[in-house]
């Protein structure tokens, strides 16, 4: 799996991890992140998620990372904004009002480039990458946000009836991967409806990372 690969899934339309609601478990437990009008939350390989919207209603200001720019355009002309796009280093941000979006490798922002982070809200990051590449975004993510309390919501699934993306992310890995940096704590599972792109039963587990 590389950079081609999510390319050709926006180019293709083929979304299916991208949820036409507001993710259930993000308005259940977003508000044990604390945060208060006008801080800054990050959302990491966010795509065009609904959830952004849900976050700029709240009165937060939205900060992204997202590798393919087709995705931030179509985000941007459904939130009903002409951003502004700046070239940072290697990646290009997209700005309007209360949202920062950096397009490009996730791996070459920088915590200077993104400024102070008060939250993170991952939904589609963790899960969407494989095996060997977690551990890299797990120990960037905590760089660039210096430790900055977490949602995480990942699914997980029999790996050999479906192959991923998403990944199933058991609890066990995300101990080893979050614990040295946060208390982790499951705090919901359910299952997801009608499975797992309709292939496989599924669950969906949230956590709080701080």
């Amino acid at each position: 799996m590389d950079a081609e690969f999510w390319h050709a899934r926006w180019e293709t339309n083929q979304l299916g991890f991208h949820q036409e609601a507001h993710n259930p478990m993000m308005v259940a437990h977003a508000g044990l992140l604390g945060l208060e009008p006008g801080e800054r939350v990050f959302l990491p390989l966010c795509g065009k998620t609904l959830d952004i919207g849900w976050f700029l209603s709240n009165g937060q200001h939205v900060l992204g990372a997202e590798l393919s720019a087709l995705a931030i355009e179509q985000l941007f002309e459904n939130l009903q904004l002409d951003p502004e796009r700046t070239p940072v280093g290697d990646l290009v941000r997209y700005s309007a009002g209360s949202i920062d979006i950096y397009v490009g490798d996730i791996f070459a922002l920088t915590a200077q480039t993104l400024g102070p982070v008060q939250a993170i809200y991952d939904r589609a990051a963790l899960i969407a990458l494989p095996a060997d590449m977690r551990p890299r975004y797990a120990e960037h993510l905590v760089e660039l946000t210096q430790r900055a309390p977490q949602l995480l919501v990942s699914v997980e699934y029999d790996q050999s009836e479906m192959a991923g993306p998403p990944f199933s992310v058991v609890g066990a890995e995300i101990e080893q991967l979050y614990a040295p940096h946060y208390e982790v704590k499951k705090l919901a599972s359910a299952d997801v409806p009608g499975g797992l792109k309709g292939i496989c039963k599924a669950d969906q587990t949230a956590w709080l990372l701080r």
